[in-house]
């Protein structure tokens, strides 16, 4: 099974892509139309969630094998520490690598119902995204990405301490990053500098979601737990009226923040899908990261 590493080796930028694990039958026909209408587009990587305290545990499972033996992609599950005891993760990470699956995202995960509560770990489980990043390393070959924070974790006491818990993080042996979501170039690419500063050498990975919508505007908000810039507001909320017209301008901001990022020479885009393709698929063709054959 090729590794998300390994795809992130070539000449050029590339792009990966991430999914959440559908609800019901309706879901899963949205889930796989997007999937096979990307695929051709050949991604580096896929990605599919993990809800908190397990929730959607079965399904990340069902359709991560799925892709696994169905598909051309390389697949990527997460897997979180809430509400799991240690022997319940050995198992969870025992079915990934049963069905082919050898790239994990390892999340301490957030509270259920308060993604700003207080961590309650399970007592028999763990209390930080270290100790799960080791814990699947001791079980086999795996290669491991955790989370990065652009303007930092809401539990962090600054910057500095976020960064610090970050290259413990990778440290631990993970292999990369994703970074949340952020609205300026900058904000990425400080985050990237301050971990280099450590003389950690992991990549790190910008987490991007196209703005189609008023309501992907206030999503992307509130993950990434910072105010937008007025210069964004400005541009996108005086078509909130509009639809069209917004997912115009929305998708023309995205592909300029992909623009720089890749100028500054990052190796990989992440795409936030929300199960759909179309806006993800203008985005990297827009770039140039669709494939000839595409």
């Amino acid at each position: 099974m090729t590794s998300v590493v390994e795809r992130l080796q070539g000449d050029g930028p590339v792009f990966s892509i991430e999914f959440f694990p559908p609800r019901d039958a309706a879901d899963e026909a949205v889930l796989w139309k997007s999937i096979r209408e990307l695929e051709p587009l050949d991604p580096a990587y896929m990605s599919i969630t993990y809800g908190a305290g397990g929730s959607s545990r079965d399904g990340t499972i069902r359709s991560i094998a799925r892709v696994a033996t169905e598909t051309t992609l390389v697949p990527m599950a997460h897997l979180t520490a809430v509400n799991h005891s240690v022997a319940e993760l050995r198992n969870v990470i025992g079915w990934y690598a049963a069905v082919g699956v050898r790239n994990i995202l390892a999340l301490r995960g957030d509270p259920p119902g308060d993604v700003y509560g207080d961590w309650v770990p399970h007592p028999h489980g763990l209390n930080y995204a270290e100790e799960l990043v080791e814990l699947v390393r001791s079980l086999g070959d795996f290669c491991v990405g955790v989370s990065a924070f652009p303007y930092g974790h809401p539990r962090s006491a600054n910057l500095e301490a976020d960064t610090e818990y970050l290259v413990r993080k990778l440290r631990a042996g993970a292999d990369f990053a994703i970074a949340q979501l952020f609205f300026e170039p900058e904000d990425f690419l400080r985050l990237r500098d301050r971990v280099a500063a450590t003389g950690c050498e992991a990549l790190v990975i910008p987490g991007i979601m196209p703005l189609t919508t008023l309501r992907t505007l206030h999503t992307s908000i509130k993950l990434s737990g910072a105010p937008a810039p007025r210069r964004l507001l400005d541009r996108l909320e005086p078509l909130a009226d509009d639809p069209k017209a917004f997912r115009a301008a929305g998708i023309d901001a995205v592909t300029e923040l992909c623009e720089r990022l890749i100028a500054e020479g990052v190796p990989d885009l992440h795409f936030y899908t929300f199960n759909r393709s179309k806006a993800t698929r203008e985005v990297v063709g827009r770039l140039g990261l669709v494939p000839a054959r595409a």
